[in-house]
This record gives structure tokens, sequence and C-alpha cells, in this order.
């Protein structure tokens, strides 16, 4: 079997092109920059060109069929159409990785499910995903096209640490402040619920669709098993690091309206994403592929990244200005708490 990744290196890429190359002796190729070659298993093609150049890849692509193509920068209509221009009649089915965010917030029901309806008004990059989604199964409808879309959730590798509120440059400046005993600012009240998968697992999913002819005309949503509660997530990074968490609870809308002026999307990133309950129901992806499970637990999973990251220090980029700000808004909360 053979297929071509656009992207591939990523957070949830790698992990499947490791494990198509490696476990299950898939001929894989990547069409990327070639930015992160260190990561691609031995074995694994290469077809270094920017996506966008559309002329450049049909040339390089001339001749070349797939029995699967898989899209993980994606994100545009635009995007897809073009990709949809490059692969009609070149592959038996082209995935498209889409996101749970497209799902309602919140929804009529915490429970999750493919049929869910799609809509997000507070995030721009979901309303993306959703028109994506609706041009290629239009085309799929009308044409064939042979089109599965996946929705993944809130999916970590060992080079990430999945948090709820952190800055733009990426999740570490919450692990210092944790490490240095200052508060962490989580949404809410601490209690709503969530689902963190690791990629590991993620790629068990999603392997188990490539070459599915259940997943045809199909969407599926990928997460793990395991429910936590934001509370928990950021108890068991704490515990993982050997520090006593100083938990500093705010409303989601809050956070948005005091973070936009520093350029925190937090309306979409929290209000239309992970500021409510969901519980992913995976029976549908169960059906197509039973050997779906969640094999690596967050309190396991966590560690693996903590190892990570604390040993390699170019995963610890720190954002002054994000912990700036944290100091701010919190001193804000407890300077009001006087007005009352």
């Amino acid at each position: 079997m053979k297929a071509l990744f656009i992207g591939g290196t990523g957070t949830i890429s790698t992990a499947i092109v490791k494990r198509l190359a490696e476990e299950l002796g898939w001929e894989v190729w990547l069409l990327n920059r070639g930015n992160r070659s260190e990561v691609v298993p031995e074995g694994v093609h290469q077809i270094k060109a920017d996506i966008n150049n559309e002329e450049e890849v049909a040339k390089l692509l001339d001749g070349m069929y797939f029995d699967t193509v898989s899209e993980f920068i994606g994100f545009t209509v635009e995007q897809v159409e073009r990709d949809y221009r490059l692969f009609k009649g070149k592959t038996n089915q082209y995935i498209y990785i889409s996101s749970a965010s497209a799902y309602h917030k919140p929804a009529a029901s915490y429970v999750i499910t493919e049929g869910t309806t799609l809509a997000n008004p507070h995030w721009e990059y979901s309303r993306n995903k959703i028109a994506s989604e609706e041009f290629l199964m239009k085309k799929y409808r009308e044409e064939g096209f042979p089109v599965t879309i996946v929705r993944p959730s809130h999916t970590y590798d060992e080079r990430n640490v999945p948090l709820g509120v952190h800055g733009k440059k990426g999740f570490f400046q919450v692990i210092k402040r944790m490490q240095e005993g200052k508060p962490v600012i989580i949404q809410g009240d601490g209690s709503s619920l969530w689902t963190v998968t690791f990629n590991k697992d993620f790629a068990i999913g999603y392997t188990g669709l490539m070459g599915n002819r259940h997943a045809i005309g199909e969407a599926f949503q990928i997460t793990g098993d395991e429910v936590l509660t934001w509370d928990q997530i950021y108890q068991t990074i704490a515990d993982a690091l050997g520090v006593k968490l100083s938990a500093y609870h705010i409303s989601s809308e809050y956070l948005s309206a005091v973070g936009d002026k520093y350029g925190f999307d937090f309306e979409g990133s929290l209000i239309g994403d992970k500021a409510v309950s969901v519980v992913f129901d995976n029976r549908k992806l169960k059906r197509a592929v039973p050997d779906m499970k969640t094999t690596v637990r967050f309190d396991q999973g966590v560690r693996i990244a903590l190892d990570h990251v604390l040993s390699h220090p170019e995963c610890q980029v720190e954002d002054p200005e994000f912990d700036e700000w944290c100091d701010r808004v919190i001193a804000a909360v407890e300077e009001s708490k006087k007005l009352v």
C-alpha cells in the first residue's frame, strides 16, 4: 500500500508516518518543505516542495498514484480545492484532517458524536474547517471523490504539554510558573470535562481508516477514551513535575476580554472550544477500527512529554509577555474582590 502525506512531520502525523513505515509496511511518501527531516523514519520518501505551488507539485506528482493521500496542513477551502484538482483520479482515498473544534459549542449534549452540529461562531479556524469539509463532501456526493474526514481533538506528543490557557509561544511558560510556585490560570472553575490524546494512540485510529472501504464518504472523530477535568489535567502535570499546583480560576469570558488586546485568541480557543465539557463517543470509529484503544494514559503521556521537554533546551521556549500578563490579570481580579 502506498500513501502520500501533505505535511507528515507534525504532532499528529509524525506518529502515523512512523507506525505505517515501521510497523505496517506501507510505502510512505511525504510532500513538504523538508524543514523537519530529522523526524522522518528511515525508508520514507520525501518530495521537497511547497504544496501551495500547484503547478510545480503537479509536475512532481505526474504519473504517480496513491492508495491514500493524507492532508494535514489544509486550513482553508482554497487549499482543499487545490488538493481536489491535484488528486482527483490519482488516489483511492483522500483523508482530510478537520477539527473537533468544528462542533457547535456548547452542543445540545456534552456527549459528542459525528452527527453533532458543526458550527463555531467564535473561531475562524473552525469555520474554515467546516467549509472545507462541506466542499469535500459535496465532491463526494456529486462526483464520488473518495474523501474521509477525520476530526482530532486535543492531541499531543513528547514535545508538547496540553493546556487550556497559554501564550503565543506555547506551553512552557506555564510549566515554568508551576516550577516557580506561581499561580497558574485555569479557565472556568476547572470542573469542565476534556479529553487529551497521545499521538501514538491517535495513530492507531487513523491508520485503521487508511485503505478502509467503510471510511469513504464518512467522518470520524479520533480521541482517547480517558476523560479528565481541567483541574485534573493541571494537577497531573504538577504531580509529574513534583510541585504543588497553585490553581487560579478565571472565567473564559473574562480571559477572552482581557486577552484580546495582547493578541491572545481566547474567544476561539476557550469559548469556541475548551470552555465547555465535551466527551467523545468513539463507537463509530471502533466499529471501523476494532484495534482502537487508549494505550497511553495522560499521567503516562505527560511524563513522557516532560522528560523530553526538560531534557531538550530547544523545547523550553519562555514567554515573558504571557508571564507578565498572567500576573497582571491575577492582580486585577484580586483587586476587584476588594470592591465588593
